[in-house]
């Protein structure tokens, strides 16, 4: 048994306040589950194989390297961007506003404040981490204690097992681990080797729907990171633009907007808005949508998967991997159409989940450690590498 397998061990992860510690240790225990797992299955990927490199690549959201400077340097390159700045400074200059050029701009910047929402992608990511590993991770370690080690089939034992696991589907129920569990059991006993592989794409694929269902919220919630409300961006920006405003050109503004007669600072405020909005939306969506594995491969999640499925996996013949895959993957036995649009939209994503999990099963590349050896001395000391 390795360090971060044990049941106890799941839930001190699971308990820890530092976000990064944390990502770090539920990224090496999914590592040293899936290694656990496959001793038993054979050399291929199951869930939490899939599980390491998802929660290594949240890592860089949560610890939020570089993204501040990114998203900057993106904002710099967009045209739009730009010119939407300038029509506030000169609409706030027309109006009177006692600050200069440079000054305006500077505050536009500050009040739309791009690290915030970094900062609130980082929380929701991490967030999500803590919430799948402290549910599945735990199930996975109580099924290598309850049933790792059965010499044979044992139909009470699993049982046993699944029984703990509520019924219903996700978020709340726990139906697709209870399934999935029970397919990893019976792949480890399995002789047929197609018949194994398709009991473990199952399970996987169980396994990933009901975590993608348990975390909608938070991803949705980091990709909608940018969104602050226009109405307070622009009060916060005309209060600080004008402090003394008075009550007057309070009501002489709602006045205008009442009637559908913006004023020109109006209009530009609400661009500048709508536009910073969008491109911190499509930044965000951009980072999170990739997927780094071993020896330098990048998924853009984005994008169509340039793979093959494996020769135990090109024809399917499990009646319930089939069915399940009809539910969830539009273009079934093709990788087209597999990039997802919008991560943020759960049937977009399932599909190309579904794909990925099938394409890359038996790359055996995926059970090398996500860390290098000092790294990982680190991380099971608890300290950050």
């Amino acid at each position: 048994m390795a360090p971060f397998t044990s049941i106890s061990e799941v839930e001190r992860i699971a308990g820890l306040s530092d976000p990064v510690l944390r990502n770090l240790q539920i990224t090496q225990s999914y590592h040293e589950l899936s290694l656990v797992i496959a001793g038993r299955t054979g050399p291929c990927a199951n869930w939490c194989t899939f599980a390491t490199w998802a929660s290594r690549q949240a890592g860089q959201t949560i610890r939020a390297e570089d993204l501040t400077e990114a998203i900057e340097n993106a904002f710099n390159a967009a045209p739009a961007i730009s010119q939407a700045m300038a029509e506030i400074v000169n609409a706030a200059l027309l109006k009177g506003a006692a600050m200069g050029k440079e000054g305006i701009a500077k505050l536009v910047w500050d009040t739309i404040d791009p690290k915030a929402a970094m900062d609130r992608a980082s929380t929701s990511v991490a967030r999500g981490n803590q919430k799948v590993y402290a549910e599945i991770a735990r199930e996975f370690a109580r099924f290598v204690e309850a049933c790792l080690n059965d010499e044979a089939y044992d139909a009470d034992n699993i049982g046993r097992f699944c029984v703990a696991l509520r019924p219903g589907d996700p978020p709340d129920g726990q139906r697709y681990l209870r399934l999935a569990f029970s397919r990893y059991y019976q792949a480890f006993f399995e002789p047929d080797q197609k018949k194994k592989a398709e009991h473990i794409l199952l399970a996987n694929l169980e396994i990933g729907f009901h975590e993608q269902t348990r975390l909608q919220p938070e991803i949705a919630e980091a990709l909608e990171a940018s969104v602050e409300d226009p109405q307070i961006f622009k009060r916060r920006l005309l209060n600080t633009l004008f402090p003394t405003r008075s009550w007057i050109m309070e009501l002489w503004a709602l006045f205008m907007a009442f009637i559908g007669r913006p004023t020109p600072l109006d209009d530009a405020i609400q661009q500048f808005s709508e536009l910073a909005r969008h491109h911190i939306r499509l930044f965000l969506t951009d980072h999170l949508m990739e997927l780094a594995f071993p020896k330098g491969l990048h998924l853009r999640l984005g994008h169509d998967l340039q793979a093959r499925f494996p020769a135990s996996l090109q024809h399917l013949a499990n009646t319930e991997l089939i069915a399940l895959l009809k539910q969830i993957d539009p273009t079934p036995d093709s990788l087209q159409e597999t990039g997802a649009i919008d991560w943020a939209d759960l049937p977009d994503r399932l599909h190309f989940i579904a794909d990925l999990f099938r394409c890359y099963q038996e790359t055996t590349d995926l059970l090398s450690p996500p860390f290098e050896p000092e790294q990982a001395e680190a991380i099971l000391a608890g300290r950050r590498p």
